[in-house]
């Protein structure tokens, strides 16, 4: 894995991509890496200098607060959804003076919890990166020093090449630490005292959206802090590697449909690839708000992603002009797609104690459990529905804290041979032109995007 030119088809004319790149990855989850990648990119954008974030698998919460330290959409790499090669065109189709690359999990923490498949690892494997170890030293001191050298050892090319000590208690104990990685041999990059201010806030599906205004603010001030803690300009030497290169992918099609978003505090969970796919299929996308518009504007297909239905219940149930507006367009045969929070706007109800009216497209009631819901999915399609013909093999994910309970003589559209779904194997309700899911989608070189603009432009023109 180590060569990432042997995925990419490097030829003249070909764009260039990221040659300066650096991993922050965490000996767990926890540990503070995203706050840690937050400052590195807040630290080195204020510098001057152009900064592309990445999220190490399918987070949809942890980009928006890279894209809001560094002013730049933060794109996924998972391996998983996306393959090899997909995620090597996926990183290399930006440009910029730096990435900044935040990993999942523990470093070497992979999608089946035995191999490397879709870890920390795997991705700065294939490209070619340094690695930034952060290290949660509330606790311990000495004993991070071991923890420091395992990690860079596990493996023959860890690629580990210095450390972020988080949540560093006194300036004794920082001290204390220091020597220990001395002793170690693994240079220590940083160390970030344990305060507020550095933190990112939290709720039950992790970090709470950076969309969120105060949230936003919250992460571009906690990151503006933590950078003064570590130390830059040897992040940056680290950061310089053999250039990538790839070829500039194709940009939009000319529109032949329209498709509306849902994009609001509620609803903001998308893959940017997924929406730029739909793009390049030939569709225009408009944005619409759940919570503040009072109808959808004029399209020929609806969109409707993961998100936070749950927090925003009450407000979702009282725009009834807006849940109108939704089931009138679903019922009229507009194709549509729901991913989990989407899923659970277009059920009867959401209950969280108190039952909240949602649209009532969907026989289903979705109620919220406590238990986190959290797997890589995997099986087939084994019904015609908006996004897929039967028969196609498909990987995707599935993140939540409801079980949605749906009619006895519900179809579906996917048979899973991993995760949950909707109920005992089976996601993806199929209604008409609407498909509604747990499980989330990867578009990317799948078809998916293909499939779904072409019901949008068959359901406004007739044919």
């Amino acid at each position: 894995m180590g060569n990432p030119a042997r995925f990419i088809d490097a030829r003249a004319g070909d764009a260039p991509a990221l040659d300066a790149r650096i991993v922050v990855a965490g000996a767990s989850s926890g540990s503070g890496k995203t706050s840690v990648a937050c400052a590195v990119c807040s630290g080195l954008a204020r510098r001057g200098y152009s900064v592309q974030p990445f999220k190490v698998g399918p987070d949809y919460i942890d980009p928006g607060h890279l894209a809001a330290a560094s002013g730049r959409e933060a794109l996924n790499l998972d391996a998983w959804l996306m393959g090899q090669e997909g995620l090597l065109r996926a990183f290399a189709s930006r440009e910029a003076d730096v990435a900044v690359i935040e990993g999942v999990m523990g470093y070497y923490d992979g999608a089946s919890g035995r191999g490397d498949l879709a870890s920390t690892y795997q991705v700065a494997s294939l490209l070619g990166c340094n690695v930034v170890l952060v290290l949660d030293a509330s606790g311990t001191a000495r004993s991070l020093a071991a923890a420091a050298l395992g990690f860079s050892r596990f493996r023959e090319d860890a690629r580990v090449r210095g450390v972020v000590l988080n949540r560093v208690k006194s300036e004794r104990h920082e001290r204390m630490c220091r020597e220990a990685m001395e002793e170690s041999g693994v240079e220590v990059l940083g160390a970030i005292p344990h305060d507020p201010a550095h933190s990112l806030p939290s709720r039950h599906l992790g970090l709470v959206p950076a969309r969120e205004a105060s949230a936003g603010r919250r992460t571009a001030e906690a990151a503006r802090a933590a950078s003064e803690f570590i130390n830059l300009d040897r992040v940056l030497e680290l950061a310089r590697a053999e250039p990538i290169r790839q070829r500039a992918r194709p940009g939009p099609a000319p529109p032949k449909c329209t498709v509306a978003v849902a994009l609001d505090d509620s609803f903001n969970f998308y893959y940017p690839a997924n929406l730029e796919e739909l793009r390049r299929c030939g569709a225009r996308t408009v944005f619409f708000s759940p919570l503040s518009d009072e109808k959808i504007p004029d399209c020929d297909g609806l969109y409707i992603g993961g998100g936070f239905p749950e927090v925003m219940a009450q407000r979702l149930s009282e725009n009834r002009p807006m849940l109108s507006s939704v089931k009138e367009k679903i019922e009229g045969g507009a194709p549509a797609y729901a991913e989990c929070g989407g899923l659970m706007y277009l059920a009867r109800s959401i209950s969280d104690g108190k039952s909240h009216a949602m649209a009532g497209v969907i026989e289903a009631d979705s109620r919220m459990t406590g238990k986190l819901t959290l797997n890589y999915t995997e099986g087939r399609v084994a019904r015609d529905c908006a996004v897929s013909p039967a028969g196609p093999a498909f990987r995707g994910h599935e993140f939540h804290y409801s079980r949605t309970e749906a009619a006895r003589d519900a179809k579906f559209a996917y048979e899973l041979s991993a995760g949950e779904g909707i109920e005992g194997g089976r996601d993806g309700i199929v209604q008409d032109g609407l498909l509604a899911s747990y499980g989330h989608l990867y578009f990317g070189g799948g078809g998916f995007a293909g499939q779904f603009v072409g019901r949008c432009v068959k359901s406004c023109t007739g044919r």
